[in-house]
């Protein structure tokens, strides 16, 4: 996913304060003669004479915008995805704006490149995120951090995050706010016409993503299910939506608009105030601490402890981490979530069954824990197969940052930018028997096929991998089990069907609304 332009590198700032980032812009400028000179030179393997970029089929800039503005894919470009592969193939070349890019729709291809990546893979340059990073004097975190240094952060940051047996750790503080949002749709329900409706189901899962997560970082609640929001938790999640809106102008505006468009500033803007939030809260843990430290007491906590008291992190890299870390599991928890109960609702065996197979591990009023959900293999099929329909990034990036790269009769040099398209893998026919079918049963032993793995990555692959992937699913998979032991979930009687859009990662196109009739236990 390509969230910058390479003009950014020039917004307000002399060239002195931001060339580390015209370096990185020109990076990108050069990768179309890169990837030109390439085929210029003929690129040989050994003895074998290798195709190159220009081999490669595409469309031209006269088709991107025919499908993108005169068919309507601007929002749809998850959907143009298998559009081009038909028409092009599983590997095709494409121009848009400053980039040009490589590509991948084949699942055996995106392996091929993956296992090629090397120890520092690189999305993309992330330069409009960095841009306001060096303008503030801000550390990088671990999406915006390059090469050795990001390798460093990554491996600071994945303990008590990506293992499994340490993301347990918070299944207390998961289940809290769970049962905080239990109480919140049962208040929403009672509000509505008919005594049981939520509406914007997504909207509500968002709060109760932002606040698991905030919990586990900040390691204190920030008040996001409660019914008068504090102003200003209320603040931070509008700044969150505002800085990913505006970032799509600034990116495609150009540079001379930002004095005169109110954009750029706006964007700004809302970065300050997600860094504020963050590090006030940060502040206030390491004022705690230091109260523990002068009474002789031993330091104990979890996440922001580890990492305010290892000595690993200086606060500068601390305050760069948290905030990055705060997006990364949010809209993956929250859309995956709507998406389980829309479909459910519409599907009542299948919900049923879930229903027996969570009620048997935990009967009556018992709450799910880590140990349950290890026994409820159908509850990980659901949330596996929404993934797989619903990608939260249904187009990712990777950058040839080491080497030339080779797939099948290609070679590609470095510096090579590739756009792999997860959507249209994962909905492709030969990899998942009626693609567009919600169908959980696939993942489980009895129904499964022999397929290549890389069909459906969700959270990536290799080190590059969402680093907040175990805590996401905890937060899935306990949601989801005590909603279901909970709720009966049908359908908005008004509702129709839903298909996703991309807005940066990819949402329902209209607002999913369901009914949740509560169950009388046995």
């Amino acid at each position: 996913m390509i969230r910058a332009a390479v003009r950014s590198c020039y917004y307000m700032g002399t060239r002195s304060r931001i060339r580390p980032l015209l370096q990185t812009c020109r990076l990108r400028v050069t990768q179309g003669r890169a990837l030109h000179g390439a085929a210029a030179a003929g690129i040989a393997q050994g003895h074998k004479k290798m195709k190159t970029f220009d081999d490669l089929p595409g469309p031209s800039l006269l088709t991107n915008i025919y499908w993108m503005l005169l068919k309507g894919y601007l929002l749809y470009g998850h959907e143009l995805q298998s559009v081009y592969k038909k028409k092009y193939g599983s590997m095709w070349k494409a121009s848009f704006g400053p980039y040009t890019s490589v590509n991948i729709a084949d699942a055996d291809l995106l392996e091929t490149l993956l296992r090629q990546e090397g120890k520092y893979p690189m999305r993309s340059d992330m330069a409009l995120w960095k841009l306001h990073r060096e303008l503030r004097d801000l550390a990088l975190g671990p999406f915006t951090e390059e090469g050795h240094r990001w390798y460093r952060l990554r491996s600071i940051l994945n303990k008590r995050m990506l293992k499994p047996a340490e993301a347990v750790l918070y299944t207390g503080a998961v289940n809290e706010v769970v049962t905080d949002y239990l109480k919140t749709l049962d208040d929403l329900r009672k509000e509505s016409a008919s005594g049981v409706q939520v509406n914007d189901i997504a909207n509500c899962f968002y709060r109760f993503a932002f606040e698991g997560i905030s919990y586990i970082l900040f390691e204190t609640r920030i008040g996001c299910l409660e019914k008068n929001i504090p102003p200003e938790t209320k603040k931070f999640i509008d700044s969150i939506g505002a800085m990913l809106k505006y970032s799509l102008f600034v990116t495609f505006l150009p540079p001379w608009t930002n004095n005169i468009l109110p954009y750029y500033k706006l964007y700004m803007e809302n970065w300050d105030n997600i860094f504020d939030f963050g590090n006030k809260l940060i502040d206030q843990k390491m004022q705690k601490i230091q109260e523990r430290l002068e009474r002789g007491e031993e330091v104990q906590g979890e996440y922001l402890t580890y990492l305010l008291s290892s000595g690993k992190l200086t606060n500068k890299e601390v305050y760069g981490s948290v905030a990055e870390l705060l997006l990364a599991g949010v809209d993956t928890t929250s859309n995956t979530l709507s998406w389980a109960l829309y479909h459910l609702a519409r599907d009542q065996e299948s919900q049923r069954s879930l229903h027996q197979e969570v009620t048997s591990i935990v009967p009556g009023n018992g709450i799910p824990t880590a140990e349950d959900i290890s026994k409820m293999p159908l509850l990980k099929a659901v949330i596996k197969e929404i993934l797989r329909m619903y990608p939260v990034v249904p187009t990712n990036s990777r950058v040839a940052v080491e080497k030339e790269i080779v797939l099948g009769d290609f070679c590609f040099p470095k510096d090579t930018l590739f756009a792999l398209h997860h959507f249209a893998i994962s909905r492709d026919e030969n990899n998942f028997q009626e693609p567009n079918k919600f169908f959980p049963q696939r993942w489980l032993r009895d129904h499964k096929i022999k397929n290549n793995p890389f069909s459906s990555i969700p959270f990536g692959y290799g080190i590059r991998a969402c680093v907040g992937r175990r805590i996401a699913e905890l937060e899935m998979h306990l949601a989801l089990s005590r909603i279901i032991k909970k709720y009966e979930i049908q359908p908005d009687p008004q509702g129709g069907d839903i298909t996703s859009m991309a807005r940066v990662v990819l949402t329902p196109s209209k607002p999913i609304n369901v009914q949740l009739l509560e169950r009388k236990c046995p």
